[in-house]
Protein backbone atom coordinates (compact mmCIF):
# COMPACT_ATOMS: atom_id res chain seq x y z
CA UNK A 1 0.00 0.00 0.00
CA UNK A 2 1.13 3.05 -0.97
CA UNK A 3 1.78 5.83 1.68
CA UNK A 4 0.71 9.53 1.78
CA UNK A 5 1.83 12.07 4.51
CA UNK A 6 -0.83 14.43 4.93
CA UNK A 7 -0.05 17.57 7.04
CA UNK A 8 -3.43 19.32 8.46
CA UNK A 9 -3.93 21.53 11.45
CA UNK A 10 -7.65 20.56 11.86
CA UNK A 11 -8.43 16.70 12.81
CA UNK A 12 -10.53 15.17 15.43
CA UNK A 13 -11.25 16.15 17.92
CA UNK A 14 -11.35 19.08 16.69
CA UNK A 15 -14.62 19.98 14.80
CA UNK A 16 -15.91 22.62 12.61
CA UNK A 17 -15.63 22.29 8.52
CA UNK A 18 -12.15 22.56 8.19
CA UNK A 19 -11.44 19.17 10.27
CA UNK A 20 -14.41 17.45 7.85
CA UNK A 21 -12.38 17.32 4.22
CA UNK A 22 -9.33 15.32 5.44
CA UNK A 23 -10.93 13.50 7.66
CA UNK A 24 -13.79 12.10 5.50
CA UNK A 25 -10.99 12.15 2.78
CA UNK A 26 -8.46 9.49 4.78
CA UNK A 27 -11.51 7.39 5.48
CA UNK A 28 -11.95 6.48 1.85
CA UNK A 29 -7.90 5.95 0.66
CA UNK A 30 -7.26 2.86 2.38
CA UNK A 31 -9.49 1.13 -0.69
CA UNK A 32 -7.65 2.93 -3.11
CA UNK A 33 -4.41 1.43 -2.12
CA UNK A 34 -3.47 4.98 0.08
CA UNK A 35 -2.51 4.23 4.03
CA UNK A 36 -3.16 8.00 5.16
CA UNK A 37 -0.55 9.45 7.50
CA UNK A 38 -1.93 12.22 9.23
CA UNK A 39 0.61 14.78 10.72
CA UNK A 40 -1.13 17.43 13.40
CA UNK A 41 -0.62 19.46 16.58
CA UNK A 42 -0.97 18.03 20.20
CA UNK A 43 -2.86 20.89 21.10
CA UNK A 44 -4.25 22.62 18.46
CA UNK A 45 -6.93 25.91 19.73
CA UNK A 46 -9.63 25.26 17.04
CA UNK A 47 -12.56 27.16 17.62
CA UNK A 48 -15.05 24.46 17.97
CA UNK A 49 -14.61 20.83 19.23
CA UNK A 50 -16.36 17.30 18.40
CA UNK A 51 -14.98 14.17 20.12
CA UNK A 52 -17.66 12.56 18.01
CA UNK A 53 -15.50 13.13 14.88
CA UNK A 54 -12.79 10.34 16.72
CA UNK A 55 -14.90 7.16 15.68
CA UNK A 56 -14.90 8.26 11.85
CA UNK A 57 -11.10 7.88 11.61
CA UNK A 58 -10.01 5.27 9.54
CA UNK A 59 -8.32 1.93 11.84
CA UNK A 60 -5.45 2.18 9.27
CA UNK A 61 -5.27 5.75 9.73
CA UNK A 62 -1.67 6.38 11.74
CA UNK A 63 -1.96 9.65 13.12
CA UNK A 64 1.27 11.71 14.73
CA UNK A 65 1.53 14.89 16.98
CA UNK A 66 3.52 17.18 17.70
CA UNK A 67 3.34 20.27 20.64
CA UNK A 68 2.23 23.64 19.18
CA UNK A 69 2.50 27.08 20.67
CA UNK A 70 0.30 29.70 19.63
CA UNK A 71 -0.43 32.89 20.43
CA UNK A 72 -3.88 33.09 21.71
CA UNK A 73 -3.83 33.74 24.80
CA UNK A 74 -1.62 36.94 24.32
CA UNK A 75 -4.63 37.39 21.93
CA UNK A 76 -6.88 36.75 24.83
CA UNK A 77 -5.21 39.43 27.13
CA UNK A 78 -5.29 41.66 24.24
CA UNK A 79 -8.97 41.72 23.83
CA UNK A 80 -9.78 40.46 26.99
CA UNK A 81 -11.27 37.15 26.25
CA UNK A 82 -11.50 34.45 29.16
CA UNK A 83 -8.79 32.04 28.89
CA UNK A 84 -11.22 28.85 28.11
CA UNK A 85 -12.78 31.69 25.25
CA UNK A 86 -12.78 30.09 22.08
CA UNK A 87 -11.94 32.45 18.67
CA UNK A 88 -14.69 32.10 16.61
CA UNK A 89 -14.90 31.04 12.77
CA UNK A 90 -15.21 34.30 10.97
CA UNK A 91 -13.15 36.53 13.87
CA UNK A 92 -11.46 38.99 11.83
CA UNK A 93 -14.07 39.96 10.16
CA UNK A 94 -15.89 40.96 13.30
CA UNK A 95 -13.13 42.00 15.19
CA UNK A 96 -11.92 44.62 12.26
CA UNK A 97 -14.35 46.32 13.00
CA UNK A 98 -14.28 46.16 17.08
CA UNK A 99 -12.95 48.51 19.57
CA UNK A 100 -9.16 49.40 19.62
CA UNK A 101 -8.35 46.16 21.14
CA UNK A 102 -9.83 44.26 18.50
CA UNK A 103 -8.46 45.74 15.75
CA UNK A 104 -5.13 45.92 17.15
CA UNK A 105 -5.24 41.96 17.21
CA UNK A 106 -6.28 42.04 13.46
CA UNK A 107 -3.12 44.20 13.19
CA UNK A 108 -0.79 41.95 14.53
CA UNK A 109 -2.11 38.91 13.10
CA UNK A 110 -1.75 40.76 9.50
CA UNK A 111 1.95 42.03 10.04
CA UNK A 112 3.53 39.81 12.22
CA UNK A 113 1.90 36.56 12.31
CA UNK A 114 2.57 35.58 8.52
CA UNK A 115 0.96 33.47 6.97
CA UNK A 116 -1.33 33.08 10.36
CA UNK A 117 -1.19 32.68 14.22
CA UNK A 118 0.65 29.08 13.37
CA UNK A 119 3.67 30.35 12.12
CA UNK A 120 5.50 29.13 15.32
CA UNK A 121 4.45 25.42 14.18
CA UNK A 122 6.58 25.80 10.43
CA UNK A 123 10.36 25.39 11.40
CA UNK A 124 9.74 22.90 14.16
CA UNK A 125 7.67 20.61 11.70
CA UNK A 126 10.25 20.90 9.46
CA UNK A 127 12.56 19.24 11.53
CA UNK A 128 10.58 16.61 12.86
CA UNK A 129 9.52 15.09 9.93
CA UNK A 130 12.69 15.66 7.90
CA UNK A 131 13.81 12.84 10.19
CA UNK A 132 10.63 10.96 9.95
CA UNK A 133 10.95 10.89 6.39
CA UNK A 134 14.49 9.41 6.34
CA UNK A 135 13.33 6.45 8.32
CA UNK A 136 9.70 5.96 6.94
CA UNK A 137 8.64 5.68 2.94
CA UNK A 138 6.53 8.43 1.74
CA UNK A 139 4.78 8.42 -1.59
CA UNK A 140 2.88 11.57 -1.48
CA UNK A 141 2.77 14.72 0.71
CA UNK A 142 -0.67 16.84 1.35
CA UNK A 143 -1.01 19.98 2.81
CA UNK A 144 -4.23 21.67 3.01
CA UNK A 145 -4.73 25.00 4.01
CA UNK A 146 -5.77 27.76 6.23
CA UNK A 147 -3.58 27.85 8.23
CA UNK A 148 -1.57 28.42 5.34
CA UNK A 149 1.44 27.58 7.27
CA UNK A 150 0.73 24.14 6.87
CA UNK A 151 1.53 25.00 2.96
CA UNK A 152 4.90 26.84 4.37
CA UNK A 153 5.93 23.11 6.11
CA UNK A 154 5.50 21.47 2.65
CA UNK A 155 7.36 24.33 0.63
CA UNK A 156 10.81 23.33 3.44
CA UNK A 157 10.01 19.77 2.86
CA UNK A 158 9.98 19.45 -0.97
CA UNK A 159 13.40 21.43 -0.40
CA UNK A 160 15.02 18.25 1.31
CA UNK A 161 13.19 15.35 -0.39
CA UNK A 162 11.92 14.77 -3.74
CA UNK A 163 8.42 13.73 -2.73
CA UNK A 164 5.31 14.81 -4.82
CA UNK A 165 3.60 17.44 -2.73
CA UNK A 166 -0.07 18.49 -4.02
CA UNK A 167 -1.14 21.88 -2.09
CA UNK A 168 -5.01 21.39 -0.75
CA UNK A 169 -6.15 25.36 -0.71
CA UNK A 170 -9.67 25.22 1.26
CA UNK A 171 -10.03 28.34 1.14
CA UNK A 172 -7.87 31.34 -0.94
CA UNK A 173 -4.77 33.21 0.83
CA UNK A 174 -4.33 36.49 -0.38
CA UNK A 175 -7.47 36.19 -2.58
CA UNK A 176 -9.67 35.47 0.89
CA UNK A 177 -12.70 37.77 1.26
CA UNK A 178 -11.22 39.19 4.37
CA UNK A 179 -7.95 39.82 3.21
CA UNK A 180 -8.58 44.25 2.74
CA UNK A 181 -9.20 44.14 6.39
CA UNK A 182 -6.00 42.81 7.96
CA UNK A 183 -4.69 46.12 8.53
CA UNK A 184 -1.63 44.52 6.30
CA UNK A 185 1.50 47.25 5.85
CA UNK A 186 3.28 47.55 2.58
CA UNK A 187 5.80 45.11 3.54
CA UNK A 188 2.93 42.41 5.01
CA UNK A 189 1.28 42.61 1.72
CA UNK A 190 4.38 41.95 -0.30
CA UNK A 191 5.28 39.46 2.30
CA UNK A 192 2.25 37.11 1.92
CA UNK A 193 2.26 36.95 -1.63
CA UNK A 194 5.54 36.28 -1.92
CA UNK A 195 4.79 33.57 0.53
CA UNK A 196 1.67 32.37 -1.76
CA UNK A 197 3.71 32.83 -4.91
CA UNK A 198 6.61 30.44 -3.18
CA UNK A 199 4.17 27.91 -2.44
CA UNK A 200 1.98 27.77 -5.80
CA UNK A 201 5.48 28.01 -7.90
CA UNK A 202 6.72 24.74 -5.61
CA UNK A 203 4.24 22.60 -5.13
CA UNK A 204 3.73 19.83 -7.62
CA UNK A 205 0.18 20.38 -7.89
CA UNK A 206 -2.57 22.61 -6.74
CA UNK A 207 -6.01 21.65 -5.67
CA UNK A 208 -8.96 23.85 -4.66
CA UNK A 209 -12.40 23.52 -3.85
CA UNK A 210 -14.27 25.93 -6.27
CA UNK A 211 -14.12 26.66 -10.24
CA UNK A 212 -13.73 30.39 -9.48
CA UNK A 213 -11.21 29.71 -6.76
CA UNK A 214 -9.27 27.94 -9.32
CA UNK A 215 -9.43 30.00 -11.98
CA UNK A 216 -7.81 32.59 -9.37
CA UNK A 217 -5.10 30.68 -8.88
CA UNK A 218 -4.20 28.73 -12.26
CA UNK A 219 -3.74 33.07 -12.89
CA UNK A 220 -0.45 33.20 -10.55
CA UNK A 221 1.02 29.40 -11.73
CA UNK A 222 2.45 27.46 -14.51
CA UNK A 223 1.67 24.27 -12.14
CA UNK A 224 -1.74 22.33 -12.74
CA UNK A 225 -4.41 23.68 -10.41
CA UNK A 226 -7.76 20.67 -10.22
CA UNK A 227 -11.10 21.52 -8.40
CA UNK A 228 -11.77 18.49 -6.15
CA UNK A 229 -15.49 20.12 -4.31
CA UNK A 230 -16.13 19.54 -0.42
CA UNK A 231 -18.78 16.76 -0.27
CA UNK A 232 -20.50 14.40 1.89
CA UNK A 233 -20.23 11.08 3.37
CA UNK A 234 -23.24 8.74 2.17
CA UNK A 235 -22.54 6.98 5.21
CA UNK A 236 -23.44 9.82 7.21
CA UNK A 237 -27.20 9.99 5.34
CA UNK A 238 -28.15 5.98 6.18
CA UNK A 239 -31.60 5.95 8.72
CA UNK A 240 -31.98 10.05 8.59
CA UNK A 241 -35.59 10.74 10.34
CA UNK A 242 -38.47 11.85 8.98
CA UNK A 243 -39.15 15.76 8.63
CA UNK A 244 -41.18 17.31 11.02
CA UNK A 245 -44.60 18.34 9.61
CA UNK A 246 -45.62 20.00 12.95
CA UNK A 247 -43.11 23.10 12.13
CA UNK A 248 -42.35 25.02 9.03
CA UNK A 249 -38.36 25.47 9.61
CA UNK A 250 -35.51 27.23 8.50
CA UNK A 251 -32.35 25.68 9.55
CA UNK A 252 -28.73 27.02 9.47
CA UNK A 253 -26.26 24.55 10.84
CA UNK A 254 -23.01 25.75 11.38
CA UNK A 255 -20.73 29.04 11.65
CA UNK A 256 -23.01 31.74 11.44
CA UNK A 257 -20.55 35.32 10.87
CA UNK A 258 -21.65 38.83 10.85
CA UNK A 259 -20.75 38.61 7.07
CA UNK A 260 -23.12 35.97 6.56
CA UNK A 261 -26.45 37.75 7.80
CA UNK A 262 -28.68 38.50 5.53
CA UNK A 263 -30.99 41.62 6.99
CA UNK A 264 -33.27 40.65 3.70
CA UNK A 265 -34.22 36.87 5.09
CA UNK A 266 -35.14 38.86 8.31
CA UNK A 267 -37.37 41.52 6.81
CA UNK A 268 -38.96 38.91 4.66
CA UNK A 269 -39.42 36.94 7.47
CA UNK A 270 -41.15 39.70 9.51
CA UNK A 271 -43.55 40.87 6.68
CA UNK A 272 -44.98 37.62 6.29
CA UNK A 273 -45.55 37.04 10.04
CA UNK A 274 -47.34 40.72 10.20
CA UNK A 275 -49.01 39.56 6.73
CA UNK A 276 -49.81 35.71 8.04
CA UNK A 277 -50.70 34.86 11.67
CA UNK A 278 -50.51 31.44 10.37
CA UNK A 279 -47.26 31.43 8.59
CA UNK A 280 -46.48 33.69 12.62
CA UNK A 281 -47.84 30.57 15.00
CA UNK A 282 -46.04 27.52 12.35
CA UNK A 283 -42.48 29.35 11.77
CA UNK A 284 -39.22 27.90 13.29
CA UNK A 285 -35.86 29.24 12.84
CA UNK A 286 -32.88 26.54 14.15
CA UNK A 287 -29.31 28.39 14.40
CA UNK A 288 -27.53 25.66 15.28
CA UNK A 289 -23.44 26.76 15.93
CA UNK A 290 -21.83 29.81 16.92
CA UNK A 291 -23.86 32.41 15.82
CA UNK A 292 -22.87 36.41 15.26
CA UNK A 293 -24.48 38.83 18.00
CA UNK A 294 -25.55 40.95 14.75
CA UNK A 295 -27.62 37.74 13.76
CA UNK A 296 -29.09 37.76 17.00
CA UNK A 297 -30.00 41.60 16.59
CA UNK A 298 -31.42 41.85 13.62
CA UNK A 299 -33.95 38.66 15.00
CA UNK A 300 -34.91 40.72 17.18
CA UNK A 301 -35.12 43.90 15.24
CA UNK A 302 -37.55 41.87 12.74
CA UNK A 303 -39.83 40.75 15.96
CA UNK A 304 -38.63 37.11 15.48
CA UNK A 305 -37.16 36.03 18.63
CA UNK A 306 -40.34 34.37 19.58
CA UNK A 307 -39.64 31.94 16.88
CA UNK A 308 -35.89 31.82 17.35
CA UNK A 309 -34.34 28.18 18.79
CA UNK A 310 -30.63 28.83 19.36
CA UNK A 311 -28.70 25.76 19.64
CA UNK A 312 -24.38 26.47 20.51
CA UNK A 313 -23.58 23.25 18.95
CA UNK A 314 -24.66 19.57 17.99
CA UNK A 315 -22.21 16.55 17.42
CA UNK A 316 -22.00 16.31 13.28
CA UNK A 317 -24.37 13.26 12.85
CA UNK A 318 -26.93 15.05 15.14
CA UNK A 319 -26.55 18.29 13.13
CA UNK A 320 -27.62 16.22 9.88
CA UNK A 321 -30.23 14.55 11.65
CA UNK A 322 -31.54 17.91 12.64
CA UNK A 323 -31.06 19.08 8.70
CA UNK A 324 -33.57 16.10 7.47
CA UNK A 325 -36.39 17.00 9.73
CA UNK A 326 -36.57 20.54 8.43
CA UNK A 327 -38.46 21.96 5.78
CA UNK A 328 -36.30 24.66 4.35
CA UNK A 329 -32.32 24.75 4.99
CA UNK A 330 -30.32 28.19 4.88
CA UNK A 331 -27.44 28.60 3.02
CA UNK A 332 -25.96 32.32 3.58
CA UNK A 333 -23.21 32.98 1.98
CA UNK A 334 -20.41 36.14 2.70
CA UNK A 335 -21.70 39.81 1.43
CA UNK A 336 -18.18 40.07 0.45
CA UNK A 337 -15.74 41.18 -2.43
CA UNK A 338 -14.31 37.64 -3.95
CA UNK A 339 -17.27 35.66 -2.68
CA UNK A 340 -18.48 34.17 -5.63
CA UNK A 341 -16.15 30.72 -4.91
CA UNK A 342 -17.20 30.24 -1.42
CA UNK A 343 -18.70 27.12 -1.42
CA UNK A 344 -19.95 26.39 2.19
CA UNK A 345 -19.32 22.39 3.10
CA UNK A 346 -22.88 22.70 5.03
CA UNK A 347 -24.43 22.79 1.15
CA UNK A 348 -22.93 19.30 0.43
CA UNK A 349 -24.90 18.11 3.44
CA UNK A 350 -27.92 20.04 2.53
CA UNK A 351 -27.92 18.76 -1.04
CA UNK A 352 -27.72 15.28 0.32
CA UNK A 353 -30.68 15.65 3.19
CA UNK A 354 -32.46 16.62 -0.51
CA UNK A 355 -34.99 19.23 1.57
CA UNK A 356 -35.19 22.81 -0.36
CA UNK A 357 -32.28 24.99 0.17
CA UNK A 358 -32.85 28.74 0.49
CA UNK A 359 -29.23 30.17 -0.44
CA UNK A 360 -28.61 34.20 -0.43
CA UNK A 361 -25.75 35.40 -2.09
CA UNK A 362 -24.15 37.05 -5.02
CA UNK A 363 -25.80 36.18 -8.33
CA UNK A 364 -23.63 34.01 -10.78
CA UNK A 365 -21.75 32.79 -8.16
CA UNK A 366 -20.81 29.09 -8.29
CA UNK A 367 -23.28 28.07 -5.27
CA UNK A 368 -26.06 29.13 -7.01
CA UNK A 369 -24.73 27.56 -10.35
CA UNK A 370 -24.46 23.99 -8.02
CA UNK A 371 -28.18 24.15 -6.49
CA UNK A 372 -29.46 25.22 -10.10
CA UNK A 373 -27.91 22.30 -11.37
CA UNK A 374 -28.79 19.56 -8.67
CA UNK A 375 -32.45 21.24 -8.69
CA UNK A 376 -32.24 22.09 -4.67
CA UNK A 377 -33.75 24.91 -4.18
CA UNK A 378 -33.37 28.55 -4.74
CA UNK A 379 -30.53 31.02 -5.04
CA UNK A 380 -31.58 34.59 -4.69
CA UNK A 381 -29.38 38.12 -4.62
CA UNK A 382 -28.52 39.35 -1.11
CA UNK A 383 -30.46 42.62 -1.72
CA UNK A 384 -33.76 40.86 -3.10
CA UNK A 385 -36.35 40.83 -0.62
CA UNK A 386 -39.52 40.36 -2.63
CA UNK A 387 -37.81 37.35 -4.57
CA UNK A 388 -36.87 36.05 -0.62
CA UNK A 389 -40.35 36.72 0.38
CA UNK A 390 -41.79 35.16 -2.42
CA UNK A 391 -39.81 32.15 -2.14
CA UNK A 392 -40.26 31.39 1.12
CA UNK A 393 -43.88 32.11 0.62
CA UNK A 394 -44.14 29.32 -2.01
CA UNK A 395 -42.71 26.69 0.21
CA UNK A 396 -44.53 27.48 3.11
CA UNK A 397 -47.99 26.84 1.05
CA UNK A 398 -46.33 23.39 -0.41
CA UNK A 399 -45.66 22.97 3.01
CA UNK A 400 -49.44 23.22 3.99
CA UNK A 401 -50.39 20.86 1.34
CA UNK A 402 -47.67 18.19 2.38
CA UNK A 403 -45.82 18.70 -1.01
CA UNK A 404 -42.59 20.14 -0.20
CA UNK A 405 -39.74 18.34 -1.07
CA UNK A 406 -37.33 17.72 -3.49
CA UNK A 407 -37.42 14.80 -6.13
CA UNK A 408 -34.32 12.83 -6.90
CA UNK A 409 -30.91 12.26 -5.26
CA UNK A 410 -27.75 14.32 -4.50
CA UNK A 411 -25.36 13.78 -7.40
CA UNK A 412 -22.71 11.08 -7.18
CA UNK A 413 -19.83 13.54 -8.17
CA UNK A 414 -20.17 14.91 -4.94
CA UNK A 415 -19.61 11.81 -2.72
CA UNK A 416 -16.38 12.06 -0.43
CA UNK A 417 -15.41 8.46 -1.87
CA UNK A 418 -15.26 9.98 -5.34
CA UNK A 419 -13.81 13.00 -4.75
CA UNK A 420 -10.94 10.89 -2.75
CA UNK A 421 -10.63 8.99 -5.80
CA UNK A 422 -10.36 12.31 -8.19
CA UNK A 423 -7.77 13.46 -5.69
CA UNK A 424 -5.60 10.66 -5.97
CA UNK A 425 -5.75 10.39 -9.27
CA UNK A 426 -4.02 13.57 -9.26
CA UNK A 427 -0.68 11.38 -8.57
CA UNK A 428 -0.64 9.80 -11.73
CA UNK A 429 0.25 12.60 -12.97
CA UNK A 430 2.72 13.67 -11.04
Amino acid sequence: MKKVLIITYYWPPSGGGGVMRWLKMSKYLPELGWQPIIYTPENPDPSVTDSSLLKEIHPETRVIKTPIWEPYEIYRKITGKLKEEKFKAGYISEASSGDWKNKLSVYIRGNFLIPDPRKFWIKPSIKYLSVFLKSNHIDLIVTTGPPHSMHLIGSGLKKKFNIPWIADFRDPWTDIDFYSRLRLSEWADKKHHALELKVLRTADHIVTVSPSWAEELQKKTDKPVTTVYNGFDPQDFINLPECNNSEFSITHLGSFNRDRNPPSLWAALNSLSIENPHFKHHLRIYLIGQTDNSVLKDIKKYNLSDNLILINHLPHKEGIDHLAKSQILLLPINNTPNSAGILPGKMYEYLAVRRPILAIGPSGADFAKIIKRTNSGEAIDFNDIEKIKSTILNYFLLYQQQQLYIEGEAGKEFSRKELARKFMKITETL
